[in-house]
């Protein structure tokens, strides 16, 4: 399940770099390179955002993990 995590993690910070992007510079790459609310577009920001949610679990697992060192 490390890749998942790594995956996620991976595509949430191209998401936060995206709206860097877009906050600073008013550039939305993803809408650039797929056009702007296209269905592959949607799809991106869709998967980014289940990727965020999803990490949300980290906080739990951080938790856990350093619970059980002695």
């Amino acid at each position: 399940m490390k890749w998942f995590d790594n995956t996620a993690l991976t595509l949430v910070i191209i998401g936060a770099v995206n709206w860097l992007l877009v906050g600073i510079f008013r550039f939305d790459l993803v809408a650039f390179l797929l056009g702007n609310l296209s269905w592959s577009s949607r799809i991106v920001y869709a998967i980014v955002g289940l990727c965020g949610l999803y990490l949300i679990s980290l906080y739990g697992r951080i938790g856990n993990a350093s619970d059980m060192q002695p």
